[in-house]
């Protein structure tokens, strides 16, 4: 029996793919419309694309959609629907990598439309020229950690996941994901030296 639209909100997201395994689609309708926005940014911010980020988001609706008769309740639903995503990450990165060497680190935000160094009004000249310069620092450095390191900081840093998730998705164990974001911070933090 489907639930009203308005009740979807009430259950966790791992009752509704349940409710998806059992043949309502208008569960996985909710849980498209719920998680379509964020799936997009994490892909944007993985590949620099808004037409690549769409496809590899509605991939990993379609690999959600296909595994529902197998989907088990065991781990939090964000982690399993994100670990799928990564796994598509992956595979694209590695399969454009020769294309990527051009990719653009100024591109605007998919979500907001706005790149991510809008400059502060009050601001001087110079102050903007330096926050300009700070922000395509950051992200030429963060776009060139390994890829691991550069998973578990979008995910921290822009997907705002905690330890314990990212380590789900990475399987990894919480201990390994603290020290691998650890590492990550550390070579920002000296490559970045000079902004700090």
């Amino acid at each position: 029996m489907a639930a009203s639209s308005a009740a979807w909100h009430l259950l966790s997201d791992a009752e509704v793919m349940l409710r998806v395994a059992a043949g309502d689609d208008t569960a996985f309708d909710y849980l498209v419309e719920k998680f379509r926005r964020p799936l997009v940014s994490f892909m944007y911010r993985m590949t620099h694309n808004q037409g690549v980020a769409e496809e590899l988001a509605q991939e990993v609706f379609l690999r959600v959609y296909r595994s529902r008769t197998t989907y088990a309740a065991d781990a939090k639903f964000t982690t399993w629907l994100y670990r799928i995503a990564t796994n598509l990450a992956v595979n694209h990165a590695r399969d454009t990598k020769a294309e990527r060497a051009g990719t653009s680190l100024d591109e605007a935000d998919p979500q907001t439309g706005l790149t991510l160094d809008v400059a502060d009004p009050g601001a001087t000249a110079e102050q903007k020229l330096l926050r300009r310069e700070r922000l395509v620092a950051i992200r030429r450095e963060v776009e060139s950690l390994p890829e691991r390191q550069r998973l578990a900081v979008v995910m921290h840093k822009y997907q705002s996941m905690d330890y314990r998730q990212i380590a789900e998705v990475l399987k990894l164990s919480e201990s390994a994901t603290k020290s691998l974001l650890f590492r990550a911070y550390e070579t920002l933090r000296v490559k970045l030296e000079k902004f700090l």
